[in-house]
């Protein structure tokens, strides 16, 4: 009966423990998700401003991406979604045809859409995780924040 207890407390020790590694891991990945989305917005912000001042483009157009990409650079947190959806319909509304810069700003919108879907899809795995009882139970999470999704009007 107590080898029984120990076996069994052995396992479920090796499997918490095992759980609180795998959202260690997790969180790690959420963090590294969220740093490529965050230098993806900021070369597309960069590339946006760049094609502005560029001179290709009609001078409302130009000042409606180079304001756009300016309020994407420097908005704070909690209007950062708000100001990188702007900056995508900025672009939409006034997309260019001249090469190189048609197909640069594809690749870079394309790359935000990607890093984004990326970024979420690690969000929703790591909420999974959390929401089961064995680790809200036992506080496995620790003390890391539960992380948020990001969404952004990112399509072209």
């Amino acid at each position: 009966m107590l080898l029984t207890a120990g076996v069994l407390l052995l396992f479920f020790g090796g499997y918490a423990s095992w759980t609180a590694g795998r959202l260690d891991r997790l969180h790690h990945r959420v963090e590294l998700a969220r740093a490529a989305l965050e230098t993806e917005l900021v070369r597309r912000a960069a590339l946006v401003a760049e094609l502005a001042g560029a001179g290709v483009l009609d001078p409302a157009s130009s000042l409606l991406l180079l304001d756009a990409a300016h309020r994407a650079r420097t908005a704070t947190a909690d209007d950062r979604e708000q100001a990188e959806s702007a900056l995508t319909r900025a672009v939409n509304a006034t997309g260019t045809d001249d090469e190189p810069w048609s197909s640069e700003l594809a690749l870079a919108m394309r790359r935000v859409q990607l890093a984004r879907r990326f970024h979420n899809d690690v969000v929703v795995s790591t909420r999974d995780l959390r929401q089961r009882r064995l680790v809200q139970w036992f506080r496995l999470a620790g003390r890391a924040p539960m992380p948020g999704t990001i969404e952004l009007e990112d399509g072209r």
